[in-house]
């Protein structure tokens, strides 16, 4: 066999891009203070939090998949405006899905949300354990059997044993996927007693370094995370400077062989 035809016969291998973010349903927050301060715009839509959301999308098209997390699914403090999808669409992505999760009568209404340049084959929504109901995790597969590419993103619970139970139920559902990612504002850092059960019950692997996203001002916590199994190979991992909300988003680029997650990207614009 010739170099070329071993050449042609090797797969050739996937690069995608990710982004998980917090959003704070397109709320700004510069310092604590402003968590009483600015309370009141917290619950009222305004134009302040539509030039953030518009600052955010952006960015998004440097990416493949992105999770977003605290996206408002429509209630006043967003104007009624599905936050996941106006994003999606000003961006120009083809794809969204969203999870509602926590409404507060009409006032709030949070959700996960997902974004993306790929086609999933599936998006599956599950409420997380919890002793007060409203945290949930949005998984989606893009393609299928052993072909798949798992991404599951989650908002976890302030608790400690709540996150504990969360994390747990996390594991289980990603067990059985070789190639699975774990996205998401997790509320603890990767050296927490509730994540190191996370990477004892599945394969999901501790980040080399942390990185610090809040708070925005002044990062000195790893609360958000992109986790991948041990068949993604994880290039590199960063905060964006650029602060849409009270964290910095978190990116990472990650390969993988060119058969797993479903049909190829597109190319992607910037």
């Amino acid at each position: 066999m010739t170099r070329a035809a071993i050449n042609q016969a090797v797969p050739a291998e996937r690069r995608l891009r990710l982004l998980s973010c917090n959003i704070l349903a397109g709320g700004s927050v510069q310092r604590y203070s402003e968590y009483v301060t600015r309370s009141l715009t917290a619950v009222l839509p305004g134009r302040s939090k539509m030039d953030n959301l518009d600052r955010l999308a952006e960015v998004l098209p440097q990416f493949d998949v992105i999770g977003l997390q605290e996206a408002d699914a429509g209630s006043l403090r967003s104007g009624f405006l599905n936050q996941t999808r106006y994003l999606a669409e000003t961006a120009g992505m083809p794809y969204w899905s969203h999870q509602p999760n926590r409404p507060m009568a009409k006032l709030a209404h949070s959700a996960n949300g997902l974004i993306s340049r790929l086609e999933p084959h599936s998006v599956l929504d599950y409420p997380l354990p919890s002793r007060i109901p409203g945290r949930g995790a949005l998984l989606a597969q893009f393609g299928e059997g052993e072909s798949a590419l798992a991404v599951m993103i989650a908002h976890l619970s302030l608790s400690a044993p709540a996150r504990a139970r969360q994390l747990a139920f996390i594991a289980e559902l990603l067990h059985d996927f070789p190639h699975a990612v774990l996205m998401g504002d997790l509320n603890t850092e990767p050296h927490s007693a509730e994540m190191r059960q996370l990477f004892n019950q599945c394969s999901l692997q501790p980040p080399v370094q942390p990185t610090l996203t809040f708070p925005s001002w002044k990062p000195r916590r790893a609360l958000d995370h992109i986790l991948t199994s041990p068949a993604i190979q994880l290039d590199r991992m960063w905060a964006l400077p650029q602060a849409f909300s009270d964290h910095l988003p978190l990116a990472a680029e990650i390969r993988l062989p060119a058969h797993i997650g479903g049909e190829p990207s597109p190319v992607r614009h910037r």
